[in-house]
């Protein structure tokens, strides 16, 4: 019996650990494990009841504690399955627009990762209209130019820091900026893509650090860095999509609050998790790689693929815009606060940004502007 109300007791820690309203990693980490934690807390409900033993007032404590815990895990996760709303309407057959439509393969590859011909494989089964790749090096740039001949509009930016990414797109790129917002490290790259049908769409494609022990001693800086997004966001009128590697779940507070502020949707909500962390450990994923997207698009598929010898595995997604869906899916609305918590996050990252001597010139921070050999615009 003591074993279970240990594991009980860790369950009820692990579970509120996250209400503590600060950034330290090993704070903010307890976002990530939340199906893990149910599962376990499941687990342990099932043998408190059962346990063939008295029931004592410190049971009774443990149990209460227990189901609040798990009440409060399920509020976070559930909103990603099949028993809640969908967020974005799925496109029916007669919507069915090829030349509406917008097809993306998400990848982290881990640098150090030499199976290359994988991810290959992937574009070359899917390919998809954009193929954002992170942790990409100059290895990994040379190893990809066998797609290049299908994809003549792409963004380099390859680094050995874990944080490289390319843009690699069948469409038309227009206004492509490589920005770093709030570290001279990690990059960003932001343009906008012309769909078949002529209509623009603004692409942010992102990769912050993670708060751990390696990496970042908080989530300060990845906050701020998604905050000041959904910042700009707000205040367009335009057709967005961001993706990428965040670093974060999608229940988090960050993610959720960027949601509300940005408008953009998730196209997850109401139908399955797509966890794509770690690729290795069956029991021990989470979503880290996302691509949420305006109100004008609709969803027609959305999935993981199968492993490319990285630690994370693709996310495959295909989406089309229309008028129609505009009108017919609501936007997260902001609540009361979330201005201020905006705000206060955005600030917080900037202030720890000059601490640790990165220039930060604005709020939108630092651009470095791209080599004009960057972005390459060849003929098929």
């Amino acid at each position: 019996m003591i074993w279970i109300n240990v594991i009980s007791v860790i369950v009820i820690w692990a579970s509120f650990w996250s209400l503590i309203p600060r950034d330290e990693w090993w704070i903010r980490g307890a976002d990530f494990p939340r199906l893990q934690i149910l599962a376990l807390g499941g687990v342990a409900l099932l043998l408190l009841i059962f346990w063939p033993a008295e029931w004592d007032l410190w049971r009774i404590i443990i149990l209460i504690g227990l189901v609040a815990a798990l009440i409060y895990q399920l509020k976070m996760v559930l909103p990603y399955t099949v028993f809640w709303k969908k967020q974005v309407k799925q496109v029916s057959p007669e919507q069915f627009n090829p030349d509406q439509q917008i097809s993306i393969i998400v990848s982290n590859v881990l640098m150090t990762n030499q199976q290359y011909h994988l991810l290959i494989e992937h574009v070359q089964q899917y390919q998809p209209d954009i193929l954002l790749t992170l942790e990409t090096n100059l290895e990994w740039q040379a190893q990809l130019e066998v797609i290049e001949a299908d994809y003549p509009y792409r963004v380099p930016v390859p680094l050995d820091n874990l944080y490289g990414m390319h843009l690699y797109s069948r469409l038309p790129l227009k206004d492509v900026e490589v920005k770093f917002l709030l570290s001279d490290e990690i990059p960003s790259i932001h343009c906008t893509v012309i769909l078949r049908t002529g209509q623009p769409v603004r692409i942010y494609a992102l990769h912050p650090k993670p708060p751990s022990p390696t990496e970042a001693k908080n989530s300060t800086l990845r906050d701020a860095e998604l905050l000041i997004i959904g910042d700009h966001i707000k205040d367009s009128d335009e057709s967005g999509i961001v993706m990428g590697d965040l670093n974060d779940v999608a229940w988090s507070k960050t993610t959720r609050l960027f949601q509300r502020v940005s408008g953009l949707l998730d196209p997850r909500i109401g139908r399955h998790y797509v966890n794509t962390f770690h690729a290795d450990y069956r029991f021990l994923r989470w979503s880290l790689d996302h691509v949420f997207h305006s109100t004008d698009f609709a969803l027609i598929e959305m999935y993981r693929l199968s492993h490319i010898g990285s630690d994370h595995f693709p996310v495959y997604a295909v989406l089309q815009t229309g008028r129609v869906f505009e009108q017919l899916q609501e936007e997260f609305e902001p609540e009361e606060g979330d201005e201020e918590a905006l705000q206060d996050a955005i600030q917080s990252g900037i202030e720890q940004a000059k601490e640790e001597e990165k220039p930060i010139l604005d709020v939108m921070a630092q651009q470095h502007e791209i080599p004009k050999t960057s972005v390459i615009e060849t003929k098929l």
